[in-house]
């Protein structure tokens, strides 16, 4: 059996009231995509018997670009390793020519280290071939013979590409990069959280700062800011822990993808 959903509708099952959860019958695989999924949604998705794998891909590239094909050896290690490798955007799908980490500036492939950050390059018979009216847009996206996705991704030993954010939501803290993505992994960690996202709020001192949006869960009871962010402080480099935090629902498309550019928005006049 086999379904289809983005992150957030397996956050939203996984969340599911216990009076409407009902035993599945055979073991379910979900193509998830859209959005990265957080590593906690596929290990509580797993628990209750669903099997997750991650696509990844642009409407430029016409559907997925990489699949996270899991290999046996993640089995072998620590659960929460396996999870997180789970949520990389995996490896170049068939019809791809490349999909490869490379500078966006030289389309020179960066190291698999799986440190060094470079953008996500696409080339292969299913990328579009430009923007309609927008040659300068059109040069741009597809400069050096490639499609340049906008994602800042680094490039493991294992050939497997993980997205550490897009780039314009990467938080430039008193001249550090912060990765909103690896915030709300820290939060989606939470048990009281349900949903989380992060963006850069205008900050006086260090140009900008983390602000965290997050919807609680519906047993959450009452929570503080401050616990939120002793928690992010537990498991975070000082630098990356949230110094402000906004309790909420968060604005979505009609896919389920949370929009950021609203939140930035929300956060700029906080």
């Amino acid at each position: 059996t086999h379904m289809c959903g983005a992150p957030i509708v397996l956050n939203l099952l996984v969340h599911a009231p216990q009076e409407v959860r009902r035993p599945l019958p055979a073991r379910v695989k979900v193509a998830t995509g859209g959005a990265a999924p957080p590593s906690a949604v596929i290990e509580r998705m797993e628990g209750m018997g669903f099997e997750v794998l991650h696509l990844y891909g642009t409407t430029e590239t016409w559907g997925p670009s990489t699949f996270c094909a899991p290999l046996p050896e993640w089995r072998e290690g620590p659960a929460v390793a396996r999870y997180l490798a789970m949520a990389r955007q995996g490896i170049g799908i068939a019809v791809m020519d490349e999909v490869i980490v490379a500078e966006p500036a030289t389309a020179a492939p960066v190291p698999r280290d799986g440190a060094t950050v470079g953008e996500i390059l696409v080339r292969g018979n299913s990328v579009m071939k430009g923007y309609i009216k927008n040659p300068a847009a059109t040069d741009a996206a597809l400069a050096h013979g490639y499609y340049h996705s906008g994602d800042l991704a680094v490039w493991h030993p294992d050939g497997y590409i993980e997205v550490k954010d897009r780039s314009k939501d990467i938080i430039i803290s008193g001249g550090e990069n912060i990765s909103s993505l690896e915030v709300e992994e820290a939060l989606y960690r939470h048990p009281k959280i349900m949903e989380a996202a992060v963006v850069a709020r205008p900050d006086e001192k260090w140009g900008e700062s983390p602000a965290a949006f997050v919807t609680l869960r519906r047993d959450a009871g009452s929570v503080a800011a401050d616990e939120i962010v002793a928690y992010c402080r537990s498991v975070l480099a000082a630098y990356k822990v949230p110094r402000t935090i906004v309790f909420g629902p968060l604005p979505k498309t009609s896919t389920g993808k949370i929009q950021k550019y609203l939140l930035r928005e929300r956060a700029k006049a906080l």
